[in-house]
Order: structure tokens, then sequence, then C-alpha cells
């Protein structure tokens, strides 16, 4: 066989990398003959430089290891050959001692900051919040609990997942953003597991919220989750409120049972649907939403006020001038617009949407009201509805039951999906309760296709509700907003060949998805997760308030309403709030807002404006809307 010529240097490169895969001997003694290639030669230099150096050649030798000695720490002694080499011993232990101890130390401390990094400390704080579970809710609900913490002089939120501690503390980060004096505190672990869960002192923290992931198995972890807090605060007497949310109303019961008395349990499927189709039945009800469920703006408080004790809601309604009042609660029951006469007990607190809890401040504002400006004629009447629902997903049978609830003779739902999303008997088991009042058609088409959407006369419909697929295993989290991205540029297209606005209400999935869809900035669109991150942080600041928004997003008790101004003013009329309250107050609404489509419709309200001041003087014109709480 021919020998293939190898170059010196190859040679000699292979020939080293093999001594190196001898182990550490190998290398500590390649270490050794470099330090010495260079510190000898070094050395020499400095001797033979010298001028005062020994003239004999031995003595100079002698010069020359006493330097590569003492620069090696080998002693560096000279004499016979026992001493040097004594000396070289001496100067060996003492280097494998303190490497010794610097590795030991270098160790211990790397473990420490290993385990550090790794989240496994436990969390000594009091009344801080919990965070459980790892979702794209997390950034809503730590950034508005940053925003509740806003007027504290000190508070913390701590974060369990299964997740590496470091990549959760640098997402909270980049999509929190500053977080002032909150301290944001992330373990790492399983949230089922009981002795993890300790990490977080449950027992001290003044709320648990526990949030469901994007697998399918997600209600199932949250009641595990449920449990193991419930093992993991056995002992303890007292225990922090818990705010959960589940998506299939099959494990609400499992949930409350294992987060006990004191648990919150929301459907987020169920509240999903309800606000999807109050925004397809008045478009800009999703930005109202928006506005009341956020910390930014205006809020739910209840407020106790001896000084209207005896007195009617209906006078309570003009006794603030900064905050809109909407209800009583009453032995922990909400009764949101209750008839204006009804008298307030002592014991009562009142329900109102205010900037903060301390700025509910009574004064009488019934002398702001002109009643010549008042609309006297009957309310706008309702008319049959046309709803297309392009696409179909889990909270799709949900949206038809709650267009049924409230269906006017005559009305009609249009569901396009191919047959992998809905089949006939899926939409036949959402059509089993419809009656007569409600008729509901499945059309077989891809609504990706522009073909599909031109066979439709899309604009004869009074909304079109395009819903995001189910989120399936293993599939990356923004993959089920692809189509719906593609279905909303299809619908661009109609609107830009026609000139003509369509209704149009997005269900999206992932919030950064948000900027990409090309829809108009005030376009309604509800992204669920969000949407429930906020109602969670909302409830975690005052449980109570989870019984007013459960009547609030009902199908069919009081909610939030928006009508036409010309029910309540008269068009072209200058006047101040209170008259628009007044006017709702003789129909038997609560007036909280108004929204406006003239030049100031823009951002960051797109004309919604809620809370305003009583004495807030505007000119009202046909095209504007009133935001009120009430029912149909």
């Amino acid at each position: 066989m021919a020998q293939r010529y190898t170059r010196f240097g190859d040679r000699a490169r292979y020939w080293f990398d093999s001594t190196l895969t001898r182990g550490g001997s190998a290398l500590v003694g390649w270490m050794a003959l470099l330090c010495l290639a260079v510190v000898v030669p070094a050395s020499a230099v400095l001797v033979w430089t010298d001028p005062d150096a020994p003239a004999p050649l031995t003595g100079r030798l002698a010069q020359v290891w006493r330097l590569t000695g003492e620069t090696l720490r080998l002693g560096g002694a000279t004499g016979t050959p026992l001493r040097v080499t004594m000396s070289v011993l001496l100067a060996l232990v003492a280097l494998l001692y303190v490497s010794t101890l610097v590795g030991l130390i270098t160790t211990a401390l790397t473990e420490r900051l290993t385990a550090l990094r790794r989240g496994r400390s436990t969390v000594l704080e009091q009344g801080h919040a919990v965070v459980l579970g790892w979702s794209e809710q997390v950034f809503t609900v730590v950034s508005e609990l940053v925003a509740a913490n806003a007027n504290q002089r000190q508070a913390a939120v701590a974060v369990l997942a299964d997740r590496d501690k470091t990549a959760m503390e640098e997402a909270l980060s980049t999509k929190v953003g500053p977080v002032g004096r909150t301290r944001l505190i992330c373990r790492s672990g399983p949230t089922t597991d009981p002795a993890v869960l300790t990490l977080t002192s449950p027992a001290t923290a003044g709320v648990v919220l526990v949030l469901p992931h994007d697998e399918p198995d997600a209600d199932a972890e949250v009641v595990k989750t449920l449990l193991a807090l419930r093992a993991a605060m056995a002992g303890e007497k007292t225990r922090p409120p818990v705010v959960a949310a589940v998506r299939d109303d099959r494990y609400r019961l499992a949930a409350r049972l294992a987060a006990g008395p004191g648990g919150v349990i929301l459907e987020s499927d169920t509240v999903t649907a309800r606000l999807i189709v109050q925004a397809a039945r008045r478009p800009g009800l999703s930005l109202v939403h928006q506005e009341l469920l956020d910390f930014a703006g205006d809020e739910f408080y209840l407020v106790a006020e001896p000084s209207l004790t005896g007195r009617t809601f209906a006078d309570a309604l003009l006794s603030y001038p900064t905050s809109s009042v909407v209800g009583i609660m009453r032995e922990g029951t909400p009764l949101l617009n209750p008839p204006p006469l009804t008298s307030i007990a002592p014991d009562d607190l009142l329900v109102v949407i205010s900037r903060d809890d301390d700025t509910a401040v009574p004064a009488d504002c019934a002398e702001l009201v002109e009643k010549a400006a008042m609309a006297s004629g009957p309310p706008t009447p309702a008319r049959p509805e046309r709803v297309l629902l392009l696409g179909w997903n889990r909270r799709a049978p949900l949206m038809v039951d709650q267009l049924r609830r409230r269906a006017r003779p005559g009305s009609a739902v249009d569901v396009v999906a191919d047959g992998g999303e809905a089949t006939v008997r899926q939409v036949n088991e959402a059509d089993a309760h419809s009656g007569t009042d409600l008729t509901l058609t499945l059309h077989d088409g891809d609504v990706t296709r522009p073909e599909t959407l031109r066979r439709l006369d899309v604009h004869s419909y009074d909304s079109v509700i395009v819903l995001g697929q189910d989120h399936a295993p293993g599939q990356p989290p923004d993959d089920p907003d692809n189509r719906t991205l593609v279905t909303l540029l299809l619908l661009r297209q109609l609107e830009e060949a026609t000139g003509r606005e369509l209704p149009v209400v997005t269900e999206l999935i992932d919030d950064r998805n948000r900027a990409l869809a090309p829809l108009s900035p005030g376009a309604d669109v509800i992204i669920s997760g969000k949407l429930i991150g906020l109602l969670m942080a909302q409830i975690s600041q005052n449980r109570h308030l989870a019984a007013v928004f459960e009547e609030l997003f009902s199908a069919d008790g009081t909610g939030v309403r928006m009508r036409p101004a010309t029910d309540y003013v008269l068009p072209g009329h200058e006047t101040p709030f209170a008259t628009v309250v007044a006017a709702a107050r003789r129909r038997g609404e609560c007036a909280i807002g108004y929204r406006s489509h003239d030049d100031s419709s823009t951002g960051p309200g797109y004309g919604v404006r809620i809370n305003p001041a009583k004495a807030e003087r505007r000119r009202w014109t046909s095209e504007d809307e009133v935001v009120v709480v009430g029912r149909d």
C-alpha cells in the first residue's frame, strides 16, 4: 500500500494533540515545559545583562536558577542537588495546597451561584404576589401587578415555573420593562410539587395566581397545581386568596374544590366567547373592556360612603364628580344597575369606576344637569342581525350560544370552515338549542382562499368574526394566528376594492401578532390570553370583584353596552356629561362614558372616554355613542 506524504507540521500537530488526550498529567507537563521555555531564557537575559552578576559561569547559572525558581514559586534554593530537590519538593507541596484550597473555594462559590441561578432558594417576603405557571399571560399579569403596586413603597412578585430562572428573568425584563419599586423574583421548578411550591412562601403571600399553559392538558395541570398548593399549606391557619383560570367548564368544579373556599376560578373560553360576541354586536366595545380591565386608566373599586346611607341609588349616580357609580355590593353579592329607587343600606358598598380608590370623593352634581338637552324619544329599536363566522375552534359553540341568547327573530349566523375545522355534527350540536330566533348554516370553504370570500356577500353582514385555530400539541405558539392574519389580508383587500369598511372582530392567540394584523388601530381585537390575564390581575387586588365581572360579562345579566348618543341627548347641543348620566338614569341605566367618532377618535383611546368628569362639556353629535351599564 502506497505511503501518503504528510508534512512535518501536520505530524507534529497530530502528535501534540495525541499527548493531550492522555489526561490532566500531560496537560500539566506541557504547561511546565511552556513556562520553562519562557522563564529560563528570560532569566538568562536578565542575569547576563546585569553588571553586578557573578563572573563565573556556575555563579551565573545559579542566579538563573534562582530567578526561575522565584518566578515559578519553586523555592530557588541553590547548593547541593539534595538541597535543591528538597526546596522544589516543599514548593510543590505549598503550590498543591494553595491550588487545592483555591479550587475548593471556587467550586463552592460556583455551586452556590449555580443554585441561585437555578432558583432553588426560598423567598422570604410578606404580602407578595405568587404567580404559578408560565404562558403568554404571565407578562400581562406581572405588568398589571407592577402597575397596581406603583403607589406602594415596596412590593414583590414571585414567579414559579418549570423553566430556566435566567431565561424567565430575561423574558420578563424584556416584555414587562421597568418595574419601579416592585421586586421580580423567579424560581424554577414544577408547580405540581408541594416541596417546590414552598420556595415561593405561599403561606405568607397576599395572593396566588395560577396560570394555564398553552398545551391541551392545561386544565388538568391547573387542578394538580391547586392540589399541590393545598398540600404545601396543609398546616397553615390562614391561606391567601387564590385566582386561577381553566379553559373547559368541565374542570371548573374540580378546580374550585382544589382551590378552597377563598378561591376564584375563571373560565377563559367562556369569558372570551362573551367578549367577542359583545364586540361583534357593538363595534368598539373591546376598547371599553380594555380600559376597564387594565390598571393604566380607571378601574372598579368598592367604596363605603356613610353620607349616602338611606338615600336611593338614583341619588348616588350624581353624587361623585369624578367617579361613576354602577352598582351596590350587598353582603358579598353585586347588584349592578339596581332599580333607581333602591335604598342604600348602612353595610352596603358602592361599586364605582374611578382613577384610584382614594379619588371617589362625594359631591352633589345634580345642578350640572341641563334637562333641556335631554332626548325624550323612544330608544333605538333592536333588529335582527346577520353574523359571519370565519373559522371554527373550541370557543365557536360558546359564541353561537351567546348569539342565540339575545337573538332577535330572523337573526342568522353563517359559518365558513373547511372539513378539517368544523364538521356538520359539531355545528348541529351548537345549533341544538337555537330555536326559531337564530338560523345557523355551515358553508364549506377555506377562509384563506380569495375565491371563498368572494362568493360571500361579506358587506351584507352586521359583523364578521374571524376565529383563530386551536393550539395543537407541539405547535409553536404563534402558528394558530397564521391563518387569521391571511384571512384579515383578504378582508382588507375586499375593503379597498369596494371602499366600504367591514365590521370585523378578530380573535388572536398571541398578543405579539396584534401589530402584524392588517387592521385599523382602533379595531376590535380580542386576545384571549391577555384579557384573562387582565381579569386575573384585577381580581387579585380585590377578589370581591370576581362577582362583579361575572355579572358584567354574562350573556343574560347586566353588562356594558354602547347606545347611540341620540337616545340620551339632543344632537348638536353642548352639555356636560352629568346630563347624559341623568338621561341614562331615567332609562334605568348607568352611563359610564362615551365614544366619539370625530377627528379626535384616534389613539390612544380611539374615541373611547371612560369615567369623564360630570362637569366635562362637549358638543354631542349623531355619530357619538354612550357607554352604559344596563340590560338589553
